[in-house]
């Protein structure tokens, strides 16, 4: 399923780039900061109470969107250092959680705040959520794309709660979302875990904003409390213990309990708010993965500065993966770094750094032996499905490859692989990643470059410092010649 024309002009779509071919890779970068983080931070930095200063945030389309959405709400942003510092003055009175029942009550009968969030997951999803916690009348849309990506289970969880309604306008509830809420007035609430762990992430991040009411806490209770219990499997879990870090530093109160065989997780929130505060962010765990991937596809030598495996993005994990391929990780002080080349392909269930699975299919391309990724059946909901679609591409490129209900076995064999020109279906995960094979093989074209910029605008950049030389770049007009 290609996506090609839902953002940038012609002309991206049809130019391309290739890494060209040159030995080991070896060197030092820092990735800039993390988007998972960023976008976390901006919620709860921005509907707190007080001044939060984050550094070292991401500059990119998804953070851009976010940061649009809460300039539409009354939100006040100051951006300096290029974008890498945003001061945001807390959210306008009208937003204000410390509310009386009367105060809660929205004017839902009115036009709502239209607010674009292109392809990003992550906005969509967390200020859904946020935003039916506050109350009042919006509609949330996007890219064609993003009108595909589910968001039922986390409009149900919410409708179950919601003074109001939620509604998903797209088929197999799909957004555009459209919110007309008093608040929430339940205090437990019920969400699928297996599509995205951002919808848990979402609903945790709403309940602190709240208010307490005789009408959500019970007339005869003194609970404060919000309860979220997980049903079924829960994908990506280190990304909710993410969200729970930055909930925590920014003053609230979070529990996570997991289930026994008999009972789910289940996450307990405090209506407390959020203080503002200065709050640095950590450099893009997923984003080193293609560096790390670089020293294991050439066997050189990358150390990636700002992360170490305290990190709070589980995604640091990839080094692990690649060690039990053959790579060797040396843990520095404020750095970590891969060495040799990934020899052999392993059997591994990536579903806790499922944002990797892409880098490490471009890894086993060069690996002797199959390597089977299970545990990403969740893939398929992404930007693109990026189990099917990544399948298509590695085959491009000679590979063999069996695609699976929860993810694929790749097994290739380097005297057969060749290049090719490989498509992108407009996610900054597939470029970013398929663009490694260059490393190896020539004329390995990427199309639609430019869609990193979802999440890395300087990728392209940042690895041809790394690597020494220049890619090879193909415009539009060359390629119609």
């Amino acid at each position: 399923m290609a996506h090609q024309t839902e953002s940038g002009t012609s002309s991206d779509q049809q130019s391309t780039v290739s890494v060209i071919p040159g030995g080991e890779v070896s060197g030092v970068i820092q990735p800039p900061g993390s988007k998972s983080l960023t976008n976390r931070a901006l919620i709860c930095g921005a509907l707190a109470r007080g001044t939060t200063k984050l550094t070292g945030a991401l500059v990119s389309e998804d953070t851009e969107v976010m940061l649009d959405s809460l300039s539409k709400l009354g939100i006040q942003a100051t951006v300096s250092d290029a974008g890498t510092t945003v001061e945001l003055s807390g959210r306008p009175q009208n937003l204000s959680q410390e509310a009386t029942q009367d105060d809660v009550v929205r004017d839902t009968n009115g036009d709502p705040i239209e607010l674009y969030i292109a392809n990003s997951g992550t906005s969509v999803r967390f200020l859904t959520a946020a935003l039916s916690a506050m109350g009042g009348n919006y509609r949330l849309s996007g890219l064609p794309r993003m009108h595909e990506r589910p968001i039922g289970d986390l409009a149900q969880a919410i409708d179950e709660g919601i003074d109001g309604s939620i509604t998903t306008e797209s088929e197999n509830r799909c957004p555009p979302v459209l919110i007309r809420s008093n608040g929430w007035k339940n205090q437990s609430l019920q969400v699928a875990g297996n599509v995205s762990s951002q919808y848990l992430s979402g609903l945790m991040m709403a309940a602190p904003l709240v208010a307490k009411t005789q009408e959500n806490a019970g007339s005869d209770s003194a609970s404060d409390t919000i309860r979220i219990q997980v049903t079924g499997e829960l994908v990506s879990r280190p990304y909710v213990e993410m969200t729970a870090s930055v909930m925590r530093s920014f003053g609230a109160e979070v529990e996570i309990s997991d289930g026994d065989i008999n009972q789910d997780l289940t996450v307990e929130v405090t209506m407390s708010g959020y203080n503002g505060i200065p709050y640095a962010i950590e450099p893009d765990a997923s984003a080193a993965s293609y560096f790390w991937a670089a020293a294991a596809i050439t066997g050189g030598s990358v150390e990636v500065v700002g992360l170490t495996p305290s990190a709070m993005q589980g995604d640091v994990g990839f080094c692990n993966v690649l060690q039990q391929m053959g790579c060797t990780l040396e843990v520095g002080p404020n750095s970590m770094t891969i060495s040799g080349r990934a020899k052999n392909g392993i059997d591994v269930d990536m579903n806790h750094i499922s944002d990797t699975v892409q880098t490490l299919a471009v890894v086993a391309l060069f690996a002797e032996g199959p390597t089977r990724i299970r545990g990403v059946a969740h893939n398929r909901f992404k930007e693109t499905d990026r189990i099917g679609d990544l399948a298509c591409e590695l085959r491009k490129l000679g590979a063999c490859v069996t695609e699976h209900e929860d993810g694929l076995t790749i097994e290739a064999n380097t005297t057969t692989l060749h290049g090719n020109t490989l498509d992108t279906y407009q996610d900054h995960r597939m470029a970013m990643s398929l663009s490694l094979a260059g490393l190896r093989l020539p004329d390995v074209q990427i199309r639609n470059p430019s869609c990193t910029a979802k999440t890395y605008p300087g990728f392209f950049a940042d690895l041809e410092q790394l690597i020494g030389r220049s890619h090879h770049w193909r415009s539009n007009a060359r390629l119609t010649q």
